[in-house]
């Protein structure tokens, strides 16, 4: 999965968007520009490339929305339960409607996922916080799993980042290696029990590792480890949906080598799709880099073929809805409180 430059594709773009590696493409905000903008952006890629593309972004509410002007203002999760705090009616019903409302619009755009939800305590890291639904384990599986049933009654599937757990580093993955020197059992028992009790109530469509160390468990960072992917997610867990690597642009992915070396022990540690963000040179060296032949497993390219929307209305329909309707009421209401 790579990026583009702009509003429009350039011809570099088209033809490095249509070959045989290239699965899926993730935009940002310098992607948006308007409403229709956007629509002929996926309307082109959908049009110029061999693969069943799977479109995403990252629009989880607050400080991480990519296209605003026009979308409707997706709150912080954090934010939910710090306003409405013992409400457990209250908080749920607006985590529900907030990731319907999130699906909603992005699907009528033809954009089949939102890296979304964020599954980290909200810990010591910055670059998590309030992008974290609470400090606490049971009150996040509990927000989050409505999060996602409202993502899956729009009919979006649900990626649940940073396996196993961000919340609890300082440095951001973003420009340094963290390091979580904790030990297994309280890893195991409170960040990735996140993960394994919203996975047990299969709705988990897919997973991305953090670019963090945890060397009480391994010495390699989450997403390029076998035993935190292959043994621990795969086996231990029994997840069968899609593995994302983390951007293998970022810093905390550096230090495994060349970006071609990163994609091929991301891939070779049982990741189903890699991500090359903000770095077109070094998307170009990946797909140069990687064997012409390379083929990902069947499992794979089915557990990726799940994640791809169905049919949904077009943003002019859809706010003509019941459910829009009601889901942009609460928001008002949420900002208004």
């Amino acid at each position: 999965m790579l990026d583009v430059s702009g509003f429009e594709l350039t011809h570099e773009e088209i033809d490095i968007l249509d070959h045989p590696l290239v699965g899926g493409l993730i935009l940002f905000s310098r992607n948006y520009h308007d409403q229709k903008q956007l629509s002929d952006l996926v309307r082109h890629v959908r049009s110029v490339t061999r693969n069943d593309i799977l479109i995403a972004t990252d629009h989880e509410g607050g400080r991480v929305q990519r296209f605003r002007q026009g979308f409707s203002k997706i709150p912080a999760m954090g934010s939910i339960a710090l306003k409405f705090e013992g409400d457990t009616q209250q908080t749920s019903y607006l985590c529900e409607q907030f990731g319907w409302l999130m699906a909603a619009e992005l699907l009528a755009f033809d954009i089949d996922i939102s890296f979304a939800p964020v599954l980290d305590i909200h810990g010591v890291s910055e670059v998590i916080g309030d992008r974290s639904f609470h400090q606490n384990p049971e009150k996040i599986i509990q927000l989050a799993s409505e999060f996602i049933k409202g993502m899956h009654r729009a009919g979006m599937s649900a990626t649940g980042k940073h396996f196993p757990g961000h919340g609890n580093v300082l440095e951001d993955s973003h420009v340094a290696m963290p390091i979580d020197k904790r030990s297994k059992e309280e890893i195991f028992g409170l960040d990735m029990a996140i993960f394994k009790a919203i996975h047990q109530q299969g709705l988990l469509d897919a997973v991305m590792p953090a670019h963090v160390i945890y060397p009480q468990v391994d010495d390699l960072p989450a997403g390029f480890s076998h035993k935190w992917i292959k043994q621990i997610l795969r086996q231990e867990l029994d997840f069968n949906g899609v593995v994302f690597s983390d951007d293998l642009s970022m810093q905390g992915a550096v230090q495994m080598g060349n970006i071609v070396e990163r994609a091929e022990l991301a891939l070779d540690a049982g990741c189903d799709m890699v991500l090359v963000c903000n770095d077109p040179k070094g998307a170009a060296q990946v797909i140069d880099g990687l064997p012409s032949d390379l083929e990902l497993p069947l499992k794979s390219i089915d557990r990726i073929k799940r994640l791809r929307k169905s049919a949904s209305a077009d943003f002019s329909t859809l706010r003509k809805s019941k459910d829009y309707q009601v889901a942009s009421k609460v928001l008002d209401q949420f900002y208004a409180n």
